[in-house]
């Protein structure tokens, strides 16, 4: 059951709305199921003698008559706005059982509090079988306000009560930091359009994409602006920002939503927290070795594992964070099928990425910088993108334990959305891989040694790793990591000392993917005597020029 509690200023336009036909005519016998009094309430769908027109202003002046006694003064945005929808597959409820829901959300909320005489004036209007409107004036009979703070939560957790005693499907309880989900009008207007999603739920998805791979809050408006999104920003005291889709427009206007409408961790402030504001027209520099930006992104990722076991609640939501980064770059570099799947994980993540702790955002600076890198390194070179996919499914999990054991259910289901996503995701780029280094096994003398390293660093694990159809695989890429400079049986003792080996299903796949993600240590040692070198031959002699002029047309081109 969700309660969905916004505000507004017109008590007439919603009551038309209310008792209309709605938007796509789906509205079916509107009335009344509940009210501050029912028998002062008239009710526009159950009285044949007037017209319509006649029955709303009336309703509205009963409503309304609190605010019209304070002389014209209506308070801003007094009209409280809640519908309450119960969950798909749920059996629909009877007029009675809908009017104990309304009355026990108003009493939850403060609109009405049991025994209150002095209450606000509401009703409650059923027009659809799974779903009623509760719509109130906040003003009480005595002038003064109702005492409303976290009404939504409070209406959350009112409604947790009612699907337990009404026997309906139960829903995650939230904390106040979930985005808000389009409007029916939202959802209507993107059907009309042919649109998969609603503006908003689109744009969300845009700005979050986007906030990943950027450097600087005046780079992420740019690269907005690049994809069609109309920017508009807001400068003084509260700086802010507002996001149109394009094409997305009423009445020849774009229709503008804040950032922190979209979600509260795209507000400007929260992107000033994790971004600097100043533009960087500098771009990451090209790196020696293709792979060390992917090295990097596993290295931070499996420490952001650690970090969620460190007990400081405000370093793991920093992490959480840019793990949430981390996610869509590593679905932007994907170029197989299991980019779809990739990018599902990275948007049922952005629930899982914040809650109502607040993030240290500059003790998860390495993970946010690796993933920044990430999203210009080069497409998988050589099974390092599996092998981050396959530490990322496990930090997903860990999220959604550390979620659990704080309360965070919304945040736990999504993060266990993003898990399983991220599960399909790598069993489909992991299979070609592992049967692609199976082929390539080195011969049976070298994996009998390999087997005899194994056996003597993890005992107690050999047999399950030899028995696992991963085990050839996993000998082509300890041959591979011997030649790169690595001794394979301290590999094997660093790559099992390492948490999931017990309870891991495929244990020669962990070992396997912990492996791949070492860097080249021979390829590092040449790389910095190059440094070392150029720089001696430098200091002795002029910087030749960049582009030298006895070059041929092709080495110029290799050159630059």
């Amino acid at each position: 059951m969700v309660p969905d509690v916004s505000t507004g200023s017109s008590t007439l336009g919603l009551i038309n709305y209310l008792f209309g036909k709605g938007r796509r005519d789906e509205h079916t016998d509107p009335h009344i199921v509940a009210a501050w009094d029912m028998a002062g309430a008239p009710d526009p769908g159950r009285d044949p003698t007037a017209t319509y027109t006649q029955l709303a202003r009336r309703l509205d002046h009963h409503v309304d008559l609190r605010t019209r006694e304070l002389g014209g003064k209506k308070p801003p945005q007094h009209v409280w706005h809640c519908p309450v929808r119960t969950a798909p597959g749920d059996r629909y409820l009877t007029d009675t059982e809908w009017a104990e829901v309304a009355r026990r959300v108003v009493a939850a909320t403060g609109i009405a509090p049991d025994g209150d005489e002095k209450a606000c004036r509401w009703i409650a209007v059923r027009h659809a079988d799974d779903h009623i409107h509760i719509m109130a004036t906040t003003v009480r009979a005595d002038g003064r306000r109702p005492r409303m703070n976290r009404d939504g939560w409070r209406a959350q957790r009112e409604c947790r009560k009612i699907e337990a005693e009404f026997g309906l499907r139960r829903l995650k309880s939230g904390d106040l930091t979930a985005p808000r989900t389009p409007t029916g009008a939202e959802r209507a207007k993107a059907e009309r359009q042919g649109q998969e999603k609603a503006a908003r739920e689109w744009l969300r998805e845009q700005a979050y994409a986007v906030a990943a791979a950027v450097r600087s809050i005046d780079e992420y408006f740019t690269v907005l602006r690049s994809l069609g999104i109309q920017v508009r920003l807001r400068i003084g005291p509260e700086t802010g920002y507002s996001l149109a889709a394009p094409g997305d427009t009423s009445r020849d206007e774009p229709i503008w939503f804040g950032g922190s409408s979209l979600a509260p961790d795209l507000s400007y402030n929260r992107l000033r927290e994790r971004l600097p504001t100043q533009s960087l027209t500098d771009r990451p520099k090209q790196m020696a070795d293709p792979a060390e930006p992917w090295h990097r992104a596993e290295t931070a990722i499996s420490d952001a594992h650690a970090v969620l076991d460190s007990g400081d609640d405000t370093v793991a939501q920093g992490h959480l964070d840019a793990f949430g980064d981390a996610l869509h770059n590593l679905a932007l570099t994907a170029n197989g099928g299991h980019r779809s799947e990739l990018q599902a994980a990275a948007r049922a993540f952005n629930r899982a990425r914040r809650s109502a702790i607040r993030a240290d955002h500059q003790a998860a600076t390495a993970l946010r910088e690796a993933a920044k890198e990430l999203a210009y390194a080069p497409h998988d070179p050589g099974g390092l993108a599996v092998a981050l996919i396959f530490a990322a499914l496990h930090v997903a999990r860990a999220a959604a334990k550390w979620h659990e054991q704080r309360g965070h259910e919304q945040q736990a289901a999504a993060a266990e959305e993003a898990f399983r996503h991220l599960q399909a995701g790598y069993q489909q780029a992991a299979q070609p891989v592992l049967a692609d280094l199976a082929r390539r096994a080195p011969r049976a003398t070298t994996a009998n040694r390999f087997e005899q390293d194994l056996r003597a660093v993890l005992p107690d694990h050999a047999d399950r790793v030899l028995a696992d159809p991963a085990w050839p695989a996993l000998t082509t890429t300890l041959a591979r990591a011997e030649t790169a400079g690595h001794n394979p049986r301290r590999l094997l003792s660093e790559a099992g000392a390492r948490r999931e080996l017990d309870s891991a299903e495929h244990p020669a796949e962990v070992l396997n993917w912990r492996i791949t993600a070492q860097p080249n240590r021979r390829a590092q040692a040449a790389r910095r005597q190059s440094t070392i070198s150029g720089t001696t031959s430098m200091s002795a002699a002029p910087r030749p020029p960049a582009t030298p002029v006895n070059m041929t047309p092709e080495e110029r081109g290799r050159h630059r």
